[in-house]
């Protein structure tokens, strides 16, 4: 399929990847210029209509998610029997590759590719979206380290699914079911979660809590058996970590967590411990230290296959079990001055992190109010601090990180989403530019053109061409840059520019102005520079009188400032009115018909005087003699016929009268004259002995 072109505009230039569900491909978008991922699904689910309602209107509804952490969806359409979405064409490898390289990921690693996941979820649960397939295979991770989910609507319902089929496309995500999947049962975005919490423990561990030999198998474990400790396979992973995998994949939807955003919380709480207690806060209350280096792989594999693995898990846990009981013995054989020293101190740091363990998750907010964050990206630092007091939201400063588009001093990073809502006296993490890495191209656009070309050449790029367009951007400002901010760009690099003439037309967006009145339509234009264009009143009884239901632009769409916009009014006619237009319709109705009818009689009478006048020149032709005995002589014998007499009865039919002919012999002679020549249609003139006109 390589080379071919879909809807006239996508090209497929070559297969990247293919999955039980569909075939993904690198493409080109022809009419916008720029590369693509295109997901083409597999025939057999081209047959399965319901599928495939379901996969365009949740498509569409994934189309309209932006978040740094999706996919994007540019498109969703098909040519003949073949089904596509155009995607984000990402860069990078999928979390599946990663596991596969590392083994397993640092815990630190493993919750940031969480967190950024959980983000995502929670933006789609938000707008009633519930993924049903999250896996590492659908998480693409960019080369700057950000993971991006994929695959919205694609993953087929359980219920759908024949469990007893050993195929790869059912093989490839019951490893991530969750017990409701498993079943058959309701699926809700708590089936998100936990699928997420099998995901994470992929991570810390390098494989999957449960495999089998066929899909039923595993199903089965995932709503029988509890997910395996990570802890216990791996002795880096944080108790917090642990507990996290341990809440979010609880076999009962109710036990999980309520959302996304408590998940979030959780995971983003364990580097907040570390960054203020030291790492050792992070494991067992006895301060024993975490050993980094991976257990001796003497016993057989962590994922569970049967029993026999469960009693591997439960002889490693008695056994440290067995282990901390000896230290506790030990530590209490100690002096007794020591030792009432050591438990004041462990008791003090047991009540500190209560306590600041309560802060931190709300446990002492009481009612306070809730806040919507707003956007702190992009403000000075010290700015974003007066706002969030402004507030009564907390500010901690995170790490300084290099910016693609923030100056140094400027925030760069917030760790709660924009429009999110939180209590008073929640903490928010900021982290602060320290400027334009080198290697990542800056955005210059917006920027006056020598300001720009300064900024690049200072950081080792070369300025190439520098072209003016029309803009409705001021003057010399830089509309375009060859080089897209953000991307890794060596020293040398050259960046092209186009740079504004400030001849351009500026535009604003169409308002909506569906249910406003016409008042109200001329204050809202002219506040964006519009006007109200010619005023068109209408007839609606369902629509609220004087209220506008159609306009001449299509809202949110752009035009020039000064444009005019027409609109039409509903109106309501009273009964009177109404009545009086009746009357008047049927009247026109009735003088219209009565005309129509008058116009016939005067095209029959023409018709009638043309037939009399070509009759006294003998211009009246028939096809054959017999016809015209058969017809024109009622009477052999006497040889009479019916001829008009002019006038015309009440149904407008010609009134005959019996008048006495030729003899035989001269209707003979003048009937058979020429017969070849003869062009008058019989049946045109004559039928069953009437005449017709």
């Amino acid at each position: 399929m390589n080379n071919r072109l879909l809807a006239g505009r996508y090209e497929l230039i070559e297969k990247t990847g293919e999955g039980g569900m569909a075939i993904v491909y690198k493409g080109k978008d022809r009419l916008l210029n720029r590369y693509v991922a295109i997901k083409i699904l597999r025939p057999e689910f081209t047959k399965d209509k319901k599928f495939i309602e379901n996969f365009i209107k949740e498509s569409q509804a994934a189309a309209g998610l932006t978040h740094p952490n999706i996919v994007g969806v540019y498109d969703v359409g098909q040519e003949g029997n073949i089904h596509y979405i155009v995607m984000e064409l990402i860069e990078g490898k999928s979390l599946s590759e990663i596991i596969q390289e590392k083994g397993r990921l640092d815990y630190k690693e493993a919750v940031d590719f969480t967190v950024q996941i959980a983000q995502a979820l929670s933006l789609a649960h938000k707008n009633q979206i519930v993924h049903r397939d999250v896996k590492p295979h659908n998480v693409l991770v960019t080369s700057q380290g950000v993971a991006k989910l994929a695959d919205f609507g694609i993953a087929m319902p359980l219920s759908q699914t024949d469990m007893s089929e050993s195929s790869d496309k059912v093989m490839g995500s019951v490893h991530y079911f969750s017990p409701e999947q498993a079943r058959g049962a309701y699926v809700d975005e708590r089936s998100d979660i936990y699928s997420l919490g099998v995901v994470l423990y992929e991570m810390l561990t390098g494989h999957v809590p449960f495999d089998g030999d066929n899909p039923v198998s595993i199903a089965l474990m995932h709503i029988n058996e509890n997910i395996p400790s990570a802890k216990e396979e791996v002795n880096s992973v944080p108790y917090q970590v642990d507990r996290i995998i341990k809440k979010a994949t609880e076999k009962y939807q109710s036990k999980r967590y309520k959302n996304v955003d408590e998940m979030i919380e959780d995971l983003k709480s364990v580097s907040y411990i570390e960054s203020r207690f030291g790492q050792k806060a992070l494991y067992d209350p006895f301060g024993e230290k975490a050993e980094e280096e991976e257990k001796p792989q003497t016993e057989e594999p962590k994922t569970h296959k049967s029993q026999k693995s469960k009693a591997i898990v439960r002889k490693s846990s008695d056994a440290k079990n067995e282990k901390k009981e000896n230290k506790l013995a030990a530590f209490f054989k100690t002096d007794k001055g020591s030792k009432m020293i050591i438990i004041g101190g462990i008791v003090v740091i047991v009540i500190a992190l209560v306590l600041l363990m309560g802060a931190f998750m709300g446990w002492f907010s009481g009612d306070s109010e809730e806040v919507e964050v707003p956007e702190f990206v992009g403000k000075l630092y010290d700015e974003a601090v007066e706002e969030a007091e402004e507030l009564g939201l907390k500010i901690e400063r995170g790490d300084d990180i290099y910016s693609a588009d923030q100056d140094t001093g400027y925030v760069a990073a917030q760790s709660v989403q924009e429009g999110s809502k939180v209590k008073q006296g929640k903490t928010i993490v900021l982290n602060v530019s320290k400027g334009k890495r080198d290697g990542v191209m800056p955005k210059v656009t917006g920027l006056q053109l020598e300001d720009a070309k300064k900024q690049l050449e200072e950081m080792g790029y070369v300025v190439g061409t520098c072209t003016e367009v029309t803009s409705k951007e001021e003057k010399g400002v830089v509309t375009k840059q060859s080089v897209d901010p953000g991307d890794k760009a060596d020293q040398g690099t050259v960046v092209n520019l186009e740079y504004s003439d400030g001849k351009g037309v500026e535009e604003v967006a169409v308002p909506d102005l569906s249910g406003y009145t016409p008042d109200e339509a001329k204050s809202i234009l002219e506040e964006l520079g519009l006007k109200v264009g010619d005023v068109k009143y209408e007839e609606k009884s369902d629509i609220p009188e004087n209220t506008i239901f159609w306009q001449s632009e299509t809202p949110q769409s752009y035009v020039a400032v000064g444009t005019k916009i027409s609109i039409k009014v509903s109106k309501v006619i009273d009964a009177e009115e109404k009545a009086k237009k009746e009357e008047e319709a049927k009247k026109k109705k009735e003088a219209e018909e009565k005309a129509k009818k008058e116009a016939e009689e005067k095209e029959k009478q023409k018709a009638y005087e043309k037939w009399l006048k070509e009759r006294e020149n003998h211009k009246h032709k028939v096809v054959d003699k017999e016809a015209v005995y058969k017809t024109v002589h009622h009477d052999e014998e006497s040889h009479t016929e019916q001829v008009p007499t002019g006038e015309v009865d009440s149904d407008g039919n010609p009134i005959m009268e019996e008048v006495k002919i030729i003899d035989q012999e001269a209707w003979d002679e003048e009937v058979l004259v020429s017969e070849e020549e003869y062009h008058y249609e019989y049946d045109d003139g004559y039928k069953d002995g009437d005449f017709k006109y």
